[in-house]
């Protein structure tokens, strides 16, 4: 068994209070996690209301599925949440 976590660190442009912060967040995470199939949390960040680290973990039996999977996430990103601007990501196997 493969696990395999994608870790992503987001820019939320023009986001003024940490109601709204979440309130973007939320349909993000629902998205993430029924369009790959990955758990998926806030990381860190959580106070400054415009940054936040998400953590997306999969497995699979098939190790390279997985890390396709997670590696189409960044590029997903970019094309479906113009209102987001990914600054980093990181994968990691565990």
């Amino acid at each position: 068994m493969t696990v395999i976590a994608l870790t992503l660190d987001l820019l939320l442009p023009g986001c003024t209070t940490l109601k709204e912060k979440r309130s973007r967040l939320k349909p993000l995470l629902l998205a993430l996690r029924r369009e790959f199939n990955v758990a998926a949390a806030e990381m860190d960040a959580h106070d400054n209301h415009r940054r936040t680290v998400l953590g997306l973990v999969s497995l699979g039996n098939d190790g390279a599925f997985v890390q396709r999977s997670l590696a189409a996430i960044p590029g997903w990103i970019e094309a479906h949440r113009p209102d987001l601007q990914l600054m980093d990501h990181r994968v990691e196997l565990l």
